[in-house]
């Protein structure tokens, strides 16, 4: 039975990701913060869940102790504040650089090795439609996942014949819990009426096809949007 480890369990695409990988046979390694959502997503078989800060490297260090993962989702984000930059708190933009970029690479750097050494891996990076389109008041976040987005086709190049494939997870207005905090219950109904986003499940069925494709084959990039358009939503319309 291979490993996938997919980071940001408190989320509703990972809980999708996780049971669909799990399904498919792999052992899953759930990473995130929050202990009920941990609960729940352990619930699911085949899936253990790790409590950790993605951003505490000795942490995810002792949680990756004795496993090898062939297949790595880095999936964990968060979306600062949407406003002016200028108007921007130091510590919101620091946290985000840190979750959404640096603690990706330096996940990805502590995995890639063993994949390398077989052979053999995965790595997704769930990156935003953000990184090509920016659009005013999310500076920050469209930075880091443009960011996410040259590294990930960096690190393609470099690993391209080794065994090792990398695909960028482009998704447009995906029906999660991402904008709680940012939106009120009319905007996000008006956001996701009618059907018109993507719902998790469509994403983790991507993440589970992909990687078995034949050796000769490889997904570079694939954009998931709604077929339907929405209710304009600022902010929200540039962030995954």
């Amino acid at each position: 039975m291979s490993t996938a480890l997919v980071t940001g369990a408190t989320s509703g695409i990972c809980w999708a990701i996780a049971q669909e990988l799990a399904s498919a046979g792999h052992h899953v390694l759930a990473l995130g913060r929050n202990p009920a959502a941990l609960g729940r997503i352990g619930a699911l078989a085949g899936v253990t869940p790790i409590a950790v800060d993605l951003t505490d490297a000795e942490a995810v260090a002792r949680a990756l102790h004795g496993h090898d993962p062939e297949i790595l989702v880095n999936n964990a984000g968060v979306v600062p504040s949407p406003g002016p930059f200028a108007a921007s708190i130091a510590a919101e933009t620091d946290h985000a650089i840190a979750v959404n970029l640096t603690a990706q690479i330096a996940l990805t750097r502590a995995v890639l090795p063993g994949m390398l050494a077989r052979g053999r891996g995965h790595v997704f990076f769930t990156g935003s439609v953000a990184a090509q389109s920016p659009a005013a008041n999310m500076a920050v976040y469209s930075a880091t996942k443009a960011g996410l987005s040259a590294f990930a086709r960096a690190l393609r190049e470099e690993v391209r014949g080794k065994g090792v494939r990398v695909t960028e997870i482009v998704a447009g207005r995906v029906q999660t819990d991402l904008y709680r905090s940012d939106l009120t219950e009319a905007q996000r109904a008006a956001l996701y009426e009618g059907g018109t986003a993507v719902q998790p499940e469509d994403v983790a069925h991507m993440v589970r096809v992909v990687p078995d494709l034949p050796d000769s084959a490889e997904i570079s990039r694939f954009e998931i949007i709604p077929t339907r358009s929405g209710a304009a939503v600022p902010m929200a319309e540039a962030a995954r």
